[in-house]
């Protein structure tokens, strides 16, 4: 007899990537691309299968300025099988959420979110997909990140912890084990680490034959086998996607072989779509004309290539906030910025998508002890791990920091030039979210901070303080000066 060929493909943290870049001379990545490239296998193989590990939604003007409405209509045309949620998915909020998923077509999967009343989850934990009489089960799991991002709806909750996680998957497993199930996938949204720690959690009897992630864009090479288990991620964007070939024995329906690869989506390997190109034109279009004026310009093309170092837009962003404020130093969160390279020209599309969450800027002071505390949590290991996602800050140019990662300790840690003493004074700006999870973010209680001295709020819309700033002067520069060292 013959075996069995399943192509399931995935991509993950999609972002409101949809147009196509070029590369070296070669155009990469792009909705429309990517519909074309799905095409063409379904084409070649009836047997196939596409996935999306969460975070459609943030990152393109064409996502926000439709509120995520104009991805659904364009991932729709994708005709994924099966989507989780990521923690981007409730950015626009949860009673936003449940209605676009009256505008998808396709099914929404998540295991655990859940109304705290009277613990009914929020979507259908699995989906079941049969393809040539194999029957694939795919189980929806979400980051705790989800929690934080919906601090102000009391009535949602999740299990945060990935042995609660584990322990849900094990249950949804066992409890349809009388169905006939052939492949278990975990379709998750919690970070390569968190994947790790679930699947060496997960016992053998629960049956999970793969898990797909994402939420830490992490590209792999290879699949990560943990306690049996194949984990695998395929970066972010449309740049890329991941592909594994399951064989399955056609008598027993038991699994015979496992591949995996990852597939750039290139012009030489993928057509466009016309129909998803037309659809894109249209969205394209209305936010160009909308958002094309200039705010400013920088002296050159500045960079923010990594989340977990200092960097030039970093620095700019840092200090164009601080210059002239009320307080001393800007924390700047690096995952709030989200392209890689900016300028030199600055319209106001390009500032909406590298900085596409707009809230309000708030002011604590904290002594320097406090602050050591802070900055040397946000130093930790986890934070120079490619399996991690730590929040990850950078700095205006008055506050500057040695770390050693062999001592875990700081060899300097200044202001304007002198050691910060214990009982300085300090005071700090942050962003909203950052505020509000200050406890968790910085693994230190806010509760006496503010007791001692109450929070303001320093600005309701930090994206509106910007663009005023910029747009006042032009050619702003910035460079990688020190102010974050890190010693291996």
């Amino acid at each position: 007899m013959a075996d069995k060929k399943i192509t399931l493909i995935h991509s993950n943290d999609i972002h409101g990537d949809f147009l196509e870049v070029e590369k070296d001379g070669v155009k990469t990545g792009g909705i429309a691309r990517l519909s074309g490239y799905l095409k063409q296998k379904r084409a070649e193989d009836k047997n196939v299968i596409y996935a999306i590990a969460g975070d459609m939604f943030k990152g393109s003007i064409i996502d926000s300025e439709y509120l995520g409405m104009s991805t659904i209509e364009l991932v729709n045309q994708l005709y994924p099988d099966v989507v989780t949620l990521g923690n981007h998915e409730v950015d626009y909020g949860i009673a936003h959420l449940l209605f676009i998923e009256k505008c998808t077509h396709f099914p929404i999967i998540n295991a655990n979110m859940f109304i705290k009343t009277n613990h009914t989850r929020l979507f259908n934990p699995y989906e079941i997909i049969e393809k040539d009489g194999i029957r694939i089960m795919f189980i929806g799991i979400i980051t705790q990140e989800v929690l934080a991002m919906t601090k102000t709806e009391n009535v949602i909750g999740t299990f945060v912890d990935a042995r609660e996680a584990a322990r849900e998957v094990g249950v949804i497993c066992d409890t349809y084990k009388t169905t006939d199930i052939d492949y278990t996938v975990i379709l998750s949204h919690v970070g390569l680490e968190e994947d790790i720690k679930m699947a060496e959690m997960l016992p053998k009897e629960a049956g999970v034959d793969l898990i797909i992630g994402g939420h830490t864009h992490t590209l792999m090479e290879e699949p990560m086998v943990v306690n049996g288990i194949p984990i695998v991620q395929a970066g972010c964007g449309t740049d890329q996607v991941g592909e594994a070939e399951l064989l399955f024995d056609e008598a027993t329906k038991a699994l015979k072989g496992f591949s995996w690869k990852t597939v750039p989506i290139t012009e030489s390997l993928c057509p466009i779509d016309e129909q998803v190109a037309g659809s894109l034109d249209t969205y394209k279009n209305e936010t160009d004309e909308k958002y094309a004026q200039i705010i400013t310009t920088f002296a050159r093309q500045l960079t923010h290539p990594a989340r977990n170092q200092e960097t030039e837009l970093g620095n700019l962003f840092a200090d164009v906030m601080q210059d002239g404020s009320s307080f001393d130093i800007m924390l700047l969160a690096s995952g709030s910025m989200r392209k890689k390279e900016l300028g030199p020209v600055l319209r106001v599309q390009d500032f909406k998508e590298f900085f596409p969450y707009d809230d309000a800027l708030h002011m604590i002071e904290v002594t320097g002890a406090e602050l050591r505390k802070m900055i040397s949590y946000m130093l930790r290991e986890e934070a120079f791990s490619p399996e991690g996602h730590t929040e990850f800050y950078q700095f205006s140019k008055d506050f500057r920091v040695v770390w050693s990662r062999s001592k875990q300790a700081f060899e300097a840690f200044t202001f304007k030039g002198e050691e910060i003493r214990d009982d300085q004074m300090l005071k700090i700006a942050l962003q909203n979210y950052h505020f509000n999870n200050f406890d968790d973010i910085f693994n230190l209680p806010m509760a006496p901070i503010v007791e001692r001295h109450p929070a303001r709020t320093v600005g309701g819309s930090i994206c509106g303080i910007y663009e005023e700033l910029l747009s006042s002067g032009s050619n702003f520069d910035a460079v990688v000066d020190g102010r974050i060292t890190v010693k291996e």
